[in-house]
């Protein structure tokens, strides 16, 4: 019996982030073992979407100060609530607790399905950095617990994703389904490493040190900015490349201009192409992730699948899984800390290498085998749901 799947999250493609990323996946490799798939999300207008997976689009504003986010309004969208009425979801998954969460709960209320719900960000710092005010940020934070109380099944990527959902205020059970990857594993080809050096112009033995994500301060940019400065002053050479947009990234631009780090600095954008995307994984030497907001670096398992180490910050939820010196590295929160984790790196480049194949056989998972996963934990929640299914 084929499965009919929703895939329900406010951002998609173009707006593509780690969670963009996520529904994407689970709805690409559900399609390809048999299930109809459909991504429910906010338009995006100009944009075209492909014919697979299938996608339906509802009404939707520019988010202010979110660029290029946008708020969804599907109850104003009759051409669209027409459409979805007439598909018949055996589940649906919500990969946001907002309009498109909002939207899968109700449907599955009304049609008795299971609701499943992935918890991938922390709402909180997001409401704190929006609205300033902790008392208001603590109470919309209890809004989106109780989200997450309605629905049949809550899972996290992590267990430490897990943990901060509880310090919120939830719970109930909490099942944990990682990330996966979507490049497949390297092995050596110098055709490739003379691709990516040719794509981001730098020579065979230039030091290439890569960041790629949201460009907004809670991805600790500003510590990341100040630690480049450092190597700079301790004369280190090397190129940084940035990859991706955000609100913070003229303030990056200027803070580079200010520190001087116009050779050593560069600005990629966002790289929609994942072959692209690969090629520059692939050329670093080491993967600088700092964030303090991420719930799981789905980023950190892509450069794993290229044999690029990731350096990120220890106790942070970026971090679970990595272990200092054998699949990764980790470094104290603050400047002085991260660029002097950054030397002694660097100065071993037999262990970097060593740790970055250790890094591929223990932190890679491809989407393929993740959501061979999810599907049967989908099959197990209908079946409770509804006795009847077979």
């Amino acid at each position: 019996m084929e499965l009919v799947v929703g895939q329900f999250n406010d951002s998609y493609e173009p707006v593509m982030d780690g969670v963009a990323n996520v529904t994407k996946n689970y709805a690409y490799w559900l399609e390809k073992k048999g299930c109809k798939t459909y991504v429910i999300t906010p338009n995006v207008p100009g944009y075209q979407d492909t014919s697979f997976p299938e996608v339906k689009r509802y009404f939707s504003v520019p988010l202010p100060y979110r660029r290029p986010y946008r708020l969804g309004i599907p109850q104003v969208d009759y051409s669209f609530k027409h459409d979805v009425k007439n598909i018949p979801f055996d589940i649906v998954h919500c990969h946001s607790p907002f309009s498109s969460g909002q939207l899968a709960l109700k449907i599955a209320k009304k049609r008795g399905i299971p609701a499943v719900a992935t918890f991938h960000s922390k709402f909180y710092d997001d409401f704190k950095d929006a609205v300033k005010l902790d008392s208001l940020a603590k109470f919309l934070t209890t809004i989106i617990v109780d989200f997450y109380n309605k629905v049949d099944s809550v899972w996290t990527v992590n267990q430490s994703t897990a943990d901060t959902l509880k310090e919120y205020g939830y719970k109930g059970n909490i099942e944990i389904v990682y990330n996966g990857a979507d490049f497949p594993i390297y092995n050596e080809d110098k055709e490739l490493i003379k691709k990516a050096n040719d794509y981001l112009k730098v020579g065979e033995k230039e030091l290439v040190f890569l960041f790629v994500g949201q460009h907004i301060w809670q991805k600790n940019l500003k510590m990341l900015m100040e630690a480049l400065r450092i190597l700079k002053i301790k004369e280190i050479k090397y190129k940084m490349f940035f990859v991706g947009e955000g609100i913070a990234k003229k303030n990056l631009e200027k803070m580079v201009d200010d520190y001087n780090l116009n050779e050593c600095v560069k600005f990629l954008g966002l790289i929609t192409d994942r072959s692209l995307l690969q090629l520059c994984f692939l050329r670093a030497d080491l993967f600088l992730f700092p964030s303090l907001y991420d719930t799981s670096g789905i980023v950190v398992r892509e450069a794993a699948a290229v044999k690029t180490p990731s350096l990120v910050i220890a106790n942070s939820n970026a971090a679970e899984g990595i272990e200092d010196n054998v699949n990764g590295f980790v470094s104290l929160n603050n400047e002085e800390a991260f660029a002097q984790r950054i030397i002694e790196i660097i100065n071993d480049r037999e262990k970097l290498k060593i740790v970055g194949e250790r890094a591929q056989k223990t932190i890679y998972r491809s989407w393929e085998d993740i959501v061979e996963e999810v599907k049967l934990r989908y099959i197990e929640l209908i079946k409770s749901k509804n006795k009847k299914f077979i």
